[in-house]
């Protein structure tokens, strides 16, 4: 396509760009009045399983805001049909799942995904992206097991994990047999999306930072380098990202992986005293978003700043999701000023 814009491919591989480029988790819908008006009349699921509509919502955010990425329109539960889980996506609430894990045996049942049979509108979306709509790479992603494995097993979203971390501890080779299942799921899917022209992708391991660093180190970090070491064979970035687990961010940086994402606790230059030596992508409090644009800058300003003194290089984003009640053109104020501040520190 012509005039490809690839400045956050290259931020991703550490390579000089004559801006920080910039793009939001949860971009796509949200706060916008296009996908409102979709969303009274489909819900999410009914959104991704219609390729034009799904990829008409993936990069609105590209035609309003101008960011340097598209981020695939889908949830990180999408293949998990395909594996024999029942769940449904319940407005306000999230992710609820009617058969939940309780044995090694649920283990066993699970099925094999094969995202061409499972889901291949998704792969539609996909392609008509890249073929034909989008001037920016596409970022596909996939849930971490961890992170999916909580939802399996809770049977929805939790604030503690309780079920989740005892049953880690307390059935360790059925715990061992589902972080297999779910990494061959993964592979699957990340290799699918990047046959059907995903140029980046982010893994989300959203909750993880429920677990204390010997946990994490013992049970999900070897998962996460096979993964990982598997998907590097691809050729695209590949980010890693999580919320509250900036004392995992170390072992993140120790993975095969070519950004690690920061959410707002730890501050960049913190991160670089820890020993981050990779790109970093972060980390705005997504709350300061409906703060007064003074402050906002101020505070774009410092993440900028500490980006470029950064030595492997900065993509700017949210240390979480846009939420509903952001402005819109506060989002497309946001991202000329990120454009335009860092392309001056950088001239």
């Amino acid at each position: 396509m012509t005039n490809f814009n690839d400045t956050l491919l290259r931020a991703a591989r550490g390579e000089k760009t004559s801006h920080t480029p910039v793009w939001y988790m949860r971009q796509a819908g949200r706060s916008q009045p296009e996908y409102r008006e979709i969303k009274e009349k489909y819900s999410l699921e009914e959104i991704t399983h219609q390729p034009e509509l799904c990829a008409y919502v993936s990069r609105l955010p590209v035609e309003n805001y101008n960011v340097d990425a598209a981020i695939l329109y889908k949830d990180i539960v999408t293949p998990l049909p395909g594996m024999g889980i029942d769940v449904k996506i319940k407005n306000g609430v999230g992710p609820v799942i009617s058969n939940p894990i309780r044995s090694v045996a649920d283990i066993e049942n699970l099925g094999e995904f094969h995202p061409e049979e499972h889901v291949p509108f998704v792969l539609e979306t996909i392609k008509l992206l890249t073929t034909e709509q989008l001037n920016v790479p596409l970022i596909g992603f996939a849930g971490a097991p961890f992170t999916l494995a909580s939802y399996m097993i809770e049977g929805g979203p939790s604030k503690n994990y309780a079920k989740t971390k005892s049953f880690m501890v307390s059935e360790p080779e059925a715990w061992y047999k589902l972080m297999d299942k779910l990494a061959d799921m993964i592979i699957v899917d990340i290799r699918a999306q990047i046959a059907a022209g995903a140029k980046a992708i982010q893994i989300f391991d959203s909750w993880v930072g429920a677990l204390n660093v010997a946990d994490y180190r013992q049970y999900i970090k070897p998962v996460m380098t096979r993964i990982f070491t598997v998907l590097r064979g691809e050729g695209v970035p590949l980010i890693q990202f999580g919320v509250g687990a900036s004392h995992l961010a170390k072992d993140w940086h120790d993975l095969p992986v070519d950004v690690v994402g920061l959410d707002w606790r730890l501050p960049i230059a913190e991160a670089g005293k820890m020993g981050i030596t990779k790109p970093v992508q972060g980390n705005l409090d997504p709350t300061l978003l409906l703060a007064d644009w003074s402050v906002l800058e101020a505070r774009a300003k410092e993440i900028i700043d500490q980006g470029l003194a950064h030595s492997g290089g900065h993509i700017f984003n949210l240390g979480h999701g846009v939420f509903p009640d952001v402005n819109p053109d506060t989002l497309k104020r946001l991202t000329a000023f990120i454009h335009e501040y860092s392309a001056k520190q950088k001239a």
